[in-house]
């Protein structure tokens, strides 16, 4: 997705850097897929505001997604891809041979029509998720398992990846952006590619 600017029309206008979402589903979310998502306001457990000046903003709906990928060698299909406005990362709606869908977080150089699939040793492909048991050393990654069975948790924002760089024992080495090393265990799953939408950080809205 490329960036689009706009003219300066107002002194609003004037600066404004938004990402170009016009190849994105234009329709509503499946809904067995999204739940409500009720508003904090800044409040917490007893009532009272913890983070002030919070409040407002349009309603939204939750999309649920499949931070897992435990549904093991039954190939998808990429539907199409969507916004999501819980995350700065675009989603896919994937459609599985058995015709179950699911929304994954939708990886860089995804397109609709392309093949997915979970399992312990698979192509080395954007979209394809596996343990580190069976990843060959170099690949980049996202959504990496800190428990296995627990879901991703590293590298889910828009434009993160992290590097699966070495195996120590039962473990394998992986480097974050941030160029920190961490450790995890090898049954751990994490999926090929780096998150979508890595323009995000290169917005400006233009507002004080």
């Amino acid at each position: 997705m490329a960036l689009k600017s706009y003219k300066p029309t107002t002194p609003g206008q004037r600066g404004l850097v938004l990402i170009d979402r016009s190849e994105l589903w234009k329709g509503r979310p499946v809904k067995s897929l999204t739940e409500g998502l009720t508003k904090s306001g800044g409040r917490n457990n007893t009532g009272r505001i913890t983070s002030r000046r919070r409040g407002g903003g349009a309603k939204r709906l939750y999309r649920i997604v499949d931070f897992k990928r435990n549904k093991f060698d039954v190939a998808a299909t990429v539907e199409r891809i969507e916004y999501d406005p819980n995350r700065t990362a675009f989603i896919a709606l994937i459609k599985y041979e058995d015709g179950e869908q699911a929304y994954i977080l939708a990886p860089q150089r995804l397109a609709v029509g392309d093949q997915v699939i979970a399992s312990a040793k698979a192509d080395i492909k954007p979209g394809n998720a596996m343990p580190f048991s069976g990843m060959p050393i170099g690949t980049i990654v996202h959504n990496i398992e800190l428990k296995a069975g627990k879901g991703g948790q590293i590298a889910r924002a828009a434009g993160t990846y992290a590097q699966f760089v070495g195996r120590d024992g039962g473990y394998a080495q992986i480097r974050l952006s941030s160029g920190e090393l961490r450790m995890v265990r090898q049954e751990c799953m994490a999926t090929v590619g780096a998150v979508s939408n890595p323009d995000n950080s290169n917005q400006n809205y233009g507002k004080a």
